[in-house]
């Protein structure tokens, strides 16, 4: 049976009524958490960011920020596989409320979508904005006060920065800039995975809170649906590895809210292209059990999926619960509630 759009609103209200809109209590209050400081005005306040930014800013000369390493000199405006110019680009800046709980609070995540992508999935959901690359070019002063918005002025728990690897150095100048206006909240690094370990070792102390997918496990599907890139699989495991090694299992304030550590995706997909079986092992074997994974039923198709008849319907109900029993063989005991709350639906309907 195939998931329909009233199931996902159902589970949207359910959601809304009995946990987004009241105290959260997910995740243990650590003495860490209580003394709580981001961790970019730290590494301010030792004079190293301003060192982190120009050795980010020197990469856009010979780029390599991501695994395809086109090598093209950003800062002359030539333009590699992500189709970025010199500028950073932003396509939106606002609160969200469709992120994972902790992320969510009670005034939402303040995301900034960022234009172009490094990976360009056939699949992808905001297509017009990685693939087109919708948006507007602005100054990295620009995107600092796009930040202190999302803080002051709408109350935002966090800056959830939307594929933001091809401008890792923007983010970086504009993070410093915000932080001498009062920028104070966690920084969230929501990425395709696809890292080098290098970049992440830079960002080592400045990110708060890494989101990070983890889309395959096969390195032939992440080819046929990625652009190419079948050292996916490979490439996202080092970095989510390196990411724990950061910021660790996720830590939350009193009211639930999250602070630092890894929220960790995977979509499941259709026919077992994801090879979900295999992620959940993967986390269960490689990082903490109590890692907060999401794992998604929200797979719709959208874009070129059309054009693959594997992966040109969505989800069933019997996919999405093989998933989540999967999730309770391997041990993993921090789900995001609104995966479960959606198994709670689907195992109603499997035994009407």
């Amino acid at each position: 049976m195939d998931i329909t759009r009233r199931d996902f609103i159902r589970s949207s209200l359910l959601m809304g009524g009995s946990l987004l809109f009241s105290p959260l209590n997910l995740h243990a209050v650590s003495k860490e958490a209580e003394e709580w400081r981001p961790a970019y005005e730290k590494l301010e306040k030792e004079g190293k960011l301003v060192e982190r930014i120009r050795e980010a800013y020197s990469i856009f000369q010979r780029c390599r920020l991501c695994p395809r390493q086109c090598g093209v000199n950003r800062q002359r405006g030539e333009k590699g596989f992500c189709r970025a110019p010199a500028k950073v680009m932003v396509y939106s800046y606002n609160p969200h409320f469709g992120e994972e709980v902790p992320l969510v609070g009670e005034h939402g995540s303040g995301t900034i979508f960022f234009s172009n992508c490094n990976l360009r999935c056939v699949f992808c959901q905001n297509w017009p904005i990685s693939q087109e690359g919708r948006g507007e070019e602005i100054q990295d002063e620009d995107l600092a006060d796009m930040m202190i918005k999302l803080q002051e002025k709408m109350g935002c728990h966090n800056i959830n920065l939307v594929t933001p690897t091809h401008v890792m150095p923007h983010i970086l100048n504009a993070t410093r800039m915000a932080w001498k206006k009062g920028l104070r909240i966690p920084l969230v690094y929501n990425t395709s995975g696809y890292e080098r370990l290098e970049i992440l070792k830079i960002l080592d102390g400045i990110v708060d809170i890494y989101l990070p997918d983890l889309k395959y496990m096969d390195a032939e599907q992440a080819a046929k649906y990625s652009s190419g890139a079948s050292d996916y699989p490979e490439v996202g495991k080092k970095a989510i590895l390196e990411m724990h090694r950061q910021v660790g299992v996720l830590q939350s304030d009193k009211n639930g809210v999250a602070l630092r550590g890894v929220v960790l995706r995977h979509l499941v997909m259709p026919n077992r292209v994801a090879g979900t079986e295999k992620f959940i092992k993967w986390v269960a074997e490689n990082l903490s059990k109590n890692t907060y994974v999401n794992i998604m039923a929200q797979y719709h198709v959208e874009y070129k999926a059309y054009d693959y008849p594997e992966i040109a319907r969505g989800i069933t109900v019997q996919e999405f619960l093989e998933a989540m029993d999967w999730a309770q063989k391997y041990g993993l005991v921090n789900l995001d509630p609104k995966s479960v709350m959606v198994r709670k639906i689907f195992d109603r309907r499997r035994t009407d």
